[in-house]
């Protein structure tokens, strides 16, 4: 698991800076925390094209009760 390092800014200095902090989410692909006397408020991400996430459409086994046992001849592993 990769993690990323969040950075904290203020409303006021988004305000001020705002076109350099959109260049920077952009190059860095970091995610940017707005924050409001402390609290977030708003995360900017970067953009991400959604073919990426449409590729996977499909792929992924459906169970209709999966708490339920499945068969043996359901296991992957053991073929």
């Amino acid at each position: 698991m990769t993690m990323v390092m969040q950075q904290l800014i203020s409303k006021s200095q988004f305000k001020a800076q705002l076109l350099e902090y959109l260049r920077m989410v952009e190059k860095k692909k970091q995610p940017l925390i707005v924050t409001h006397e402390g609290k977030p408020v708003v995360k900017v991400i970067p953009y991400q094209d959604e073919s990426v996430l449409q590729s996977l459409r499909n792929t992924v086994t459906y169970y209709h009760l999966p708490t339920e046992p499945i068969g043996v001849k359901n296991w992957e592993a053991i073929k």
